[in-house]
């Protein structure tokens, strides 16, 4: 019986990979998809850790193969999840999760729309962009115009948040683990999952309002989120009408 995909997105620099490492050491059964990318290593990443580093003709090649579950290239270089992680994860009915990006989500979505979808937030501008700094800093490299790049498109990436299911603002670390986690747990109990099921139920109800205050329409300072980002009222929740005229 195959388990619970993960998909979980946010824009560069949002600290996507520290948190999907941090549910790693918490989460035991959760089997993670180490993607392939043409892009060159930063700073301490190594090669089948963070990702499988690959040359351009490599990736063409595995894609003429249809050896990826999802591809997409961002600022000119290719990512793509493998396939296998898939079949992998199914045979041994562990959950999967994809650290993968809007485009390659939107791919996975449409052909399997049951996947439990997670979008992390930066909880401004300001905070994104130290963030990227500090990141490029620490490679040995800042660049003002990749900089500018990431945060334009950031705005853009942002503006998909209501195709995911749960929002994340990753302001303080702990507090957006913690939330990454209750998700997780949750599911897995939704769909009866036996493992730890007993230790989980301990604590059942508060894991249970966590991860609904993470919830699209119920995620406190969304808003004020969207609109540090330039994306005002336009970007209304969905939902959020219907809990205004008292509906469920």
């Amino acid at each position: 019986m195959a388990g619970i995909l993960f998909l979980i997105s946010a824009p560069s620099g949002s600290g996507k990979s520290t948190l999907v490492s941090q549910l790693r050491s918490l989460v035991d059964g959760l089997d993670f998809s180490i993607s392939y990318t043409t892009r060159a290593p930063r700073g301490s990443e190594q090669d089948g850790r963070e990702y499988h580093f690959i040359s351009r003709e490599e990736f063409l090649a595995m894609v003429e193969r249809g050896e990826f579950l999802e591809h997409a290239e961002v600022f000119g270089n290719f990512y793509g999840t493998p396939r296998d992680s898939l079949k992998a994860a199914a045979e041994h009915g562990r959950d999967l999760l994809l650290d993968i990006d809007v485009q390659g989500a939107e791919q996975v979505r449409q052909s399997m729309p049951d996947a439990v979808t997670i979008f992390v937030l930066p909880p401004n501008p300001e905070v994104l962009e130290m963030r990227l700094r500090n990141r490029s800093r620490a490679e040995g490299s800042v660049s003002d115009d990749v900089i500018k790049r990431r945060l334009a498109k950031a705005r853009t990436e942002i503006e998909n948040y209501r195709q995911y299911g749960y929002i994340l603002i990753n302001n303080i670390l702990d507090k957006a683990v913690e939330e990454l986690t209750a998700i997780v747990k949750c599911e897995r109990l939704k769909c009866g999952a036996s493992e730890n099921r007993s230790a989980e139920k301990q604590d059942v109800q508060r894991l249970a309002e966590y991860a609904e205050r993470c919830r699209q329409g119920n995620v406190n300072g969304l808003e004020d989120v969207l609109r540090s980002f330039g994306l005002g009222a336009q970007m209304r929740l969905p939902n959020q009408q219907l809990f205004e005229n008292g509906g469920e």
